[in-house]
């Protein structure tokens, strides 16, 4: 492990810019139709139970990664292998998340640039971040977290003030009964954004208040999820359910409806600034994720050297991931949540708990 401490708030911080992220620039839960925002509160809830158990593995074996309590709850052998897969599992994220905002970036700004270009300059101060450490990362995220706070706030007194909103188009709730926001929730908001905060558990262990984890990150998880629920309600309220699902940025396309008094318009690389931001930190969690996590399983005395070669296969992961930026939001959305979110971020999680307490309960009792 490295030799880092963070603060309860930083975590909190962190998991507020990670959860953004990708999630204030892709269509999430537009399944729901104009019930998204009811969907992502679900799936917000859902979400405290998946940190609970994260936050409970972490109790158990606090000075340690997961990388290391995995061999010790199902055996040496197969938890390395456990291990490898979440590496490959947050090698696999980020590079979707790279591809995300490369792809915005191409289509609001470098039309005419490459997309490896444009994912390589990103990438490149995401290695350098991440060589620096968690620690730098986090006290980097406290000073955009007031920018990103001043933006938000800013953005939507814009919007408010222009008088683009229409509150009709939220209506009817539960047009078609609970079914439908009940299988959008289970089916994507649970997993993205929410569900995404397993990578996490690779953080918990350099916390300097170990006892203010649990509080730092359910508050965080349920702020992220009012305000992801709110940009819904406010991009349904100005563009329309049917624009909304049609447009690939729905927030980008939100902003650039903001016309003031025939003077203030087109402020949409105003606020690209609040996305690059998010994506960069939630890019490079999992990027430092990875690194920990390889440097830990195979007795790297330097992880520094590993965030090129591990920055080399992401970037071009990104890149090869799909032919086009509507077959990768495809995939993303409809093909990834069951056979790999599913069982990452729920399911092994819950079993390794299982076993946990199984097992300190035989301690106890010997």
């Amino acid at each position: 492990m490295e030799k880092a401490k963070i603060s309860a708030y930083q975590l909190f911080v962190l998991i507020v810019l990670f959860e953004l992220g990708s999630a204030l620039l892709i269509p999430i839960a537009l399944e729901a139709k104009q019930d998204a925002w009811l969907a992502i509160l679900l799936g917000m809830a859902g979400s405290f139970f998946l940190f609970l158990v994260y936050y409970r593995l972490f109790h158990y074996y606090p000075d340690i990664l997961p990388t290391e309590y995995m061999q010790k709850i199902v055996g040496k052998s197969f938890g390395k292998f456990l291990a490898f897969l979440y590496i490959l599992y947050f090698m696999y994220l980020a590079a979707r998340v790279l591809r995300d905002f490369g792809e915005m970036l191409i289509t609001f700004a470098y039309p005419r640039t490459p997309l490896f270009i444009v994912n390589a300059l990103f990438l490149l101060v995401i290695i350098y971040s991440t060589r620096k450490g968690i620690e730098v990362v986090a006290r980097t995220g406290e000073l955009i977290f007031v920018l990103i706070f001043f933006l938000g706030i800013s953005g939507n007194i814009l919007i408010f003030i222009s008088g683009i909103i229409d509150f009709k188009n939220l209506l009817p709730v539960l047009e078609e009964g609970i079914m439908p926001v009940l299988k959008t929730t289970f089916t994507q908001t649970l997993y993205i954004p929410f569900g995404e905060a397993i990578v996490f558990a690779m953080i918990l262990p350099y916390l300097n208040q170990s006892k203010k984890a649990k509080f730092a990150g359910l508050f965080a998880l349920g702020l992220s999820g009012l305000i992801l629920a709110f940009i819904m309600v406010i991009n349904i309220s100005v563009l329309g359910v049917n624009l909304t699902a049609r447009s690939q940025f729905p927030l980008l396309s939100t902003i650039q409806t903001i016309q003031i008094n025939g003077f203030l318009e087109r402020l949409d690389a105003y606020f690209m600034i609040t996305l690059i931001f998010g994506g960069f930190f939630k890019i490079s969690l999992y990027f430092y994720g990875a690194v920990t996590g390889i440097a830990n399983l195979f007795n790297f005395k330097a992880p520094s050297r590993l965030v090129y070669p591990i920055g080399i296969v992401i970037l071009l992961l990104s890149i090869t991931i799909a032919s086009s930026y509507a077959e990768h939001i495809s995939e993303g959305t409809k093909f990834i949540q069951l056979p790999i979110q599913l069982p990452f971020q729920v399911i092994i999680p819950v079993l390794l708990l299982i076993i946990a307490f199984f097992k300190h309960r035989k301690k106890r009792g010997k």
